[in-house]
């Protein structure tokens, strides 16, 4: 045991939530740290995607971003009191609440970016068709219980996303510098993404040798060998990479693009900010004026 730690407790079948009900049991042991808490660690980097997606949403909102993007992150802020609260309890129910929102939530994105330059009318009939496919994926979910469909079904989704986001940059954003940077935070989300991912499978994986390693640590050294909370904290990371990717390839697919930049916290967190909300008012109600020009001459035309 490595100096000034403390030996692991003996892991206990059930504490304060009773015995599991989950049709998942990760690596890290029972009701270790503490009665209440099942997963102390997976439980607590949760915390992480929190506040990622909290300032997500505050910054949506601060600068002018569309509801889709607003409605994404509160979407992901979901998912990581649902996994909290998984996590914590062990609890089917809970389990349910963290793996169904990722799917709910990642659709508003792939909506996003698949109902580009459609037609409002085409736009609702792709939201329509993600609304049935989602519902008929939790039917499917819910029979048959098994997590791999999940995963499989979340994985095509972000897949789907990513590939459609990087064909409308190609084709859509011309400035060198500013797809760059577009590229560069993409990059950053996938690769964050992905390490978690690893990490994830590594504790999946070699779970009994991991826990040998944890237990000759001693607490609090331990806790750097729980693969399902690096999980979190990168997944997390790299989620809110992502989104601000998309909210900025957003500015240039529907010409907004001057008013915004990227800015970061800290130095190396990024956020879409608005750098002139005046002229943004300003462009929005002439280009509301122009929807109903159109509109309108759409009628006199078709009334002739």
């Amino acid at each position: 045991m490595l100096p000034f730690a403390f030996e692991y407790p003996p892991e206990q079948l059930d504490g304060f939530w009773g015995p599991p009900s989950s049709t998942i049991d990760w690596c890290e042991e029972n009701y270790v740290v503490s009665t209440y808490i099942a997963e102390a660690l997976n439980t607590v980097t949760n915390s992480v995607f929190i506040a990622l997606a909290l300032f997500a949403t505050y910054s949506a909102y601060k600068n002018k971003l569309e509801l889709r993007f607003i409605l994404s992150t509160l979407g992901f802020c979901l998912v990581g009191i649902g996994s909290w609260l998984f996590h914590m309890t062990l609890q089917y129910r809970f389990q349910l609440l963290d793996e169904l929102p990722m799917i709910y939530a990642t659709c508003i994105p792939f909506w996003s970016v698949f109902s580009e330059f459609r037609t409002p009318r085409e736009s609702v009939f792709v939201g329509i068709g993600i609304f049935l496919a989602a519902n008929t994926l939790t039917c499917v979910y819910l029979y048959f219980k098994d997590p791999t469909i999940h995963q499989v079904s979340y994985a095509i989704l972000n897949a789907g996303i990513i590939f459609q986001s990087i064909n409308l940059t190609q084709k859509h954003v011309k400035d060198d510098k500013a797809r760059k940077e577009l590229y560069s935070v993409m990059i950053t989300g996938v690769w964050t993404f992905l390490l978690g991912y690893f990490l994830w499978n590594l504790d999946i994986h070699f779970c009994s040798t991991v826990r040998s390693t944890r237990r000759s640590w001693g607490m609090p050294y331990g806790f750097v060998l729980e693969g399902h909370g690096w999980w979190h904290i990168l997944t997390g990371t790299g989620v809110y990479y992502y989104i601000i990717y998309e909210e900025y390839l957003r500015c240039f697919l529907n010409k907004t693009n001057r008013f915004y930049k990227f800015s970061y916290v800290f130095g190396f967190l990024p956020f879409v900010e608005c750098i002139d909300k005046v002229g943004l008012t300003k462009y929005e109600a002439i280009q509301e004026l122009a929807r109903h020009d159109r509109e309108a001459l759409a009628k006199d035309k078709k009334d002739i």
